[in-house]
């Protein structure tokens, strides 16, 4: 799914960069940290599923519950604090914020706000719909859904009332390391618009790195809870399930949650012997699963048995979330992508059999069992956050602070290396959209890739919204589908004013930007950012630096992707990079006076 406004979204970048100057201050404390987890399932019948647009994907039952997972950090009781929050679902909502902070307010006053709030989605394509507030986004949930929307927020709220409840004096260590096999580039072709030369600086065409907090209690010097951020799309469960689930991302939460509870549990002993025995455990909490019984009248396999119903984290307060980055290029689906009618690869430019979209679909590690292939690649990630985990000794040490703002993406002007002006456009969605991708197939007649539109599309384009003459020339190499930019009937169907966001946690750079960021657009934005801090941030940030993007965050506004990758129409959404000296100049006036290079 892609909305584009042409090159706005490299305002994306523009203020997140601009803002990660401001945040060189001096001064650290003693850090306080909290964490907190709360149910956020929501209806499990007959409401349309969020991520695939497939209006016949209704919920008939649950995979397993989905949850918001909260992280605070402060400086001590008076000093600047932030909250993370990560939901098993599709995206942020700025409805589902909107309505968080007001509650919040009414229990804190202005300690916890949209400034220093960040609310950022799995991208599980398997959550209940209907929870956004922009025309294109609740089509297919035929409207707003209720039951969705205060689900999320009652799960929002709690989790960042836990967290705040549990704040403690506390050190947090940092770690990275590579995740192997869990992410395929399912857009390669406009991978390889991008230069040559950049392209060999890295070894594979997607982002490997998972970053991994530790959060440890100092007066126990035992951990209570671990954050990380990967880059892998939440579409293992296909666009044909029916089952609520938090895809790979909330089954590897539950997976990493589950053994730091086994094995907290067997290190806990007494003179020798354990606290409770393996044995007495397991009776405990098969006993309880004997009210779990199968569906369908179908005999029980051994990945959905009695003993694998229960959580054996049950009574345990850890909270491990697994969050997610720049994942817009990235599947899952690693096997590749075939044909469904011949079994042979799809084609490579468009990804499509003989001109079918639809007939092209990626296959997970475990083809053709979605739920096994679910089951892998959260394993595959719960492994690699377990080893780093264990391994984690680096502490971060140093100022938490973060700025934010709202920017109006339709008409910014933008100031390109070279010394070139350009301005952005108002949302609109292409051909590419249509298209969808290979996890999940659009409408046929289109293509990922796709320049031009047929007359048929553009006469019922039309009788919807005629996009203007400026906005056809604006989004161009782009051809407009739908103009939702323009379209207000019967209320705004794409969003124009955006939440940016940057958190400060010590060496630590968390950028929260609402859509999804290419693998490259992700690694152009970081890497700004890095070097923006380095020249200008006073000599306060060393090459320690990690920076982290925190996709779908706030809001959304889809996918985003470089300039290279936007010529080819797979990723339609642009973004340049720009020179220090307008990025740093471009937001003086709001933040607070900077000197420029």
């Amino acid at each position: 799914m892609q909305e584009e406004m042409g090159l706005r979204v490299f305002s994306v970048a523009v203020s997140v960069i601009s803002a990660a100057v401001v945040l060189a201050m001096c001064g650290s404390a003693e850090y306080l940290i909290g964490v907190g987890s709360y149910d956020m399932t929501g209806p499990a019948a007959e409401v349309n599923l969020m991520g695939y647009a497939n209006i016949d994907q209704k919920a008939a039952g649950i995979h397993f519950r989905l949850r918001a997972r909260t992280f605070i950090v402060a400086e001590g009781e008076k000093g600047p604090r932030f909250a993370f929050v990560n939901l098993d679902a599709g995206m942020a909502s700025q409805l589902v914020n909107i309505k968080v902070f007001e509650r919040l307010k009414s229990k804190y006053g202005d300690l916890y706000t949209e400034e220093n709030v960040a609310i950022s989605g799995t991208h599980t394509h398997a959550g209940p719909g209907g929870y956004l507030q922009y025309m294109v986004y609740t089509i297919t949930s035929m409207g707003f859904v209720q039951q969705s929307f205060d689900a999320i927020v009652d799960a929002v709220e709690q989790s960042i009332v836990q967290a705040h409840r549990n704040l403690k004096p506390g050190s947090i260590h940092i770690n990275q390391g590579d995740v192997d096999n869990a992410g395929v580039n399912r857009s390669p072709s406009a991978y390889l618009m991008n230069p040559e030369k950049e392209r060999a600086r890295y070894t594979a065409d997607v982002d490997k790195q998972m970053t991994l907090l530790k959060f440890v209690d100092n007066a126990t010097g035992k951990s209570i809870g671990s954050f990380n951020w990967h880059a892998t799309h939440g579409t293992s469960m296909s666009r044909d399930n029916k089952l609520v689930s938090g895809d790979n991302k909330g089954a590897a939460a539950r997976f990493f949650e589950d053994w730091f509870a086994t094995t907290s549990i067997a290190a806990n002993s007494v003179n020798g012997s354990r606290l409770s025995s393996r044995r007495d455990i397991k009776q405990r909490k098969l006993q309880k699963a004997q009210l779990s019984k199968a569906t369908g009248g179908k005999i029980c396999s051994k990945g959905s048995s009695q003993s694998a119903k229960v959580r054996k984290n049950e009574d345990s307060s850890f909270v491990g979330a697994f969050c997610q980055s720049n994942v817009g290029d990235v599947s899952p689906n690693v096997l590749g992508t075939f044909c469904t009618d011949t079994g042979k690869p799809c084609d490579f430019n468009h990804s499509s059999c003989n001109g079918n979209v639809q007939l092209c679909i990626g296959r997970g590690p475990g083809y053709p069992n979605e739920i096994l292939s679910t089951r892998i690649i959260a394993e595959r990630q719960a492994q690699v956050a377990i080893k780093l985990f264990k391994s984690a000794t680096e502490k971060l040490t140093g100022k938490i602070d973060y700025r934010f703002t709202y920017l109006n993406f339709t008409d910014i002007k933008v100031k390109l290396d070279g010394n070139q002006t350009v301005k952005t456009c108002p949302a609109a969605l292409g051909a590419g959209f249509a298209a969808g991708t290979t996890d999940g197939p659009g409408i046929f007649g289109f293509q990922q890739g796709d320049t031009e539109i047929n007359p048929m599309w553009k006469d019922l384009r039309n009788g919807l919204q005629k996009p203007s003459k400026y906005q056809e020339d604006c989004q161009s190499p782009k051809p407009v589908l739908l103009s939702t930019g323009e379209m207000f009937n019967p209320y705004a169907w794409a969003p124009a004013i955006l939440p940016i966001q940057i958190l400060r946690l010590g060496q630590l750079i968390i950028l929260s930007v609402p859509g999804e960021f290419t693998t490259m657009a992700g690694r152009r934005l970081r890497e700004a950012v890095k070097e923006t801090l380095l020249s200008n941030g006073k000599g306060e940030f060393g090459n320690d630096t990690r920076v982290v993007i925190a996709g779908l965050t706030n809001t959304y506004s889809q996918y985003i992707a470089t300039r290279e990758e936007y010529s080819h129409q797979r990723y339609e959404v642009r973004i340049e990079k720009q020179n220090t000296q307008y990025l740093i100049s471009y937001l003086h006036p709001y933040y607070c006076q900077i000197s420029e290079p």
